[in-house]
């Protein structure tokens, strides 16, 4: 086997062990697996989180008021932070969220948008669609949508969004240059990037890299913010910042994040033009 398909048998494994993770906790109901596993960044409630016993997605700067707002089903806590609060969105813009799971992004910006507006969520675990799907059938959402399909391929039109958010999914991808360059292909000139993601304060050895567990938890699959904004910038982006949140190491952290030094991170970018 070439080098190349190498890498791709291995990246097609990484999606496999993910996609599985996730479907298994969109179907395992609100508070994610039952089997001790962690469900995610911040998912179960349970030792495994990184957020500790805290009601699910409170610690990551939802409201209670945008809590409320949305389907209860929506709500995994499997989030970072709060993308849709990091770009002030607007009456009729179109929306695309990567990695959009249960929806809970999708539902909140989509009262920002109005119905003049569009929301647009991806993701690549067929449960999770099926979970948004049925969320946004039942509380009535005509201007959001839900699309099976792989970040790194997205299925959306070029320059057809005026902002890309994603909440603490891009770690997951095995590559994140494709992400970066198809969020730059798919946002209008002017248009903005605005993520919650981990972000690793040092290097990661290859062995926590090598770990399925890790990299499905949001932990081994964090780049170093100097890498994030050399991808951003080598795909097109201006204006790329990246704003570390909380400490080094957070409380009750999943196995191993401590001794990795992955943090949640606030990334922001912009498409020039416009």
């Amino acid at each position: 086997m070439s080098r190349g398909a190498a890498g791709e048998a291995a990246a097609d494994a990484r999606r496999r062990q993910v996609r599985a993770r996730y479907g298994a906790i969109a179907s395992g109901g609100s508070r994610g697996p039952t089997d001790g596993t962690a469900g995610g960044c911040c998912g179960s409630g349970s030792s495994g989180s990184c957020c500790g016993d805290l009601p699910v997605a409170a610690p990551v700067g939802y409201s209670r008021k945008e809590l409320a707002s949305v389907p209860p089903g929506s709500n995994l806590g499997l989030g970072c932070g709060n993308p849709a609060a990091l770009q002030a969105l607007r009456p009729g813009q179109v929306i695309l969220d990567l990695g959009s799971g249960a929806g809970i992004d999708c539902f909140l910006a989509a009262r920002k948008v109005g119905s003049k507006g569009h929301v647009i969520g991806v993701d690549m675990t067929p449960e999770m669609v099926g979970r948004a799907r049925e969320s946004a059938r039942t509380g009535g959402y005509s201007n959001v949508e839900f699309r099976l399909g792989e970040i790194e391929h997205l299925p959306v039109a070029d320059g057809s969004v005026d902002v890309v958010i994603s909440n603490c999914v891009i770690n997951l991808a095995p590559a994140k240059a494709p992400v970066y360059d198809e969020a730059f292909r798919v946002l209008r000139p002017g248009g903005r990037l605005a993520v919650s993601d981990m972000v690793a304060t040092r290097p990661i050895s290859a062995r926590d890299r090598a770990d399925p567990s890790l990299w499905s938890s949001c932990s081994s699959g964090a780049l170093q913010g100097s890498a994030v904004k050399r991808l951003l910038r080598r795909a097109g982006f201006r204006d790329v910042r990246v704003d570390l949140r909380g400490p080094e190491s957070p409380p009750d952290p999943l196995s191993g994040r401590a001794s990795m030094g992955v943090v949640p991170a606030d990334i922001r970018a912009v498409k020039p033009g416009g």
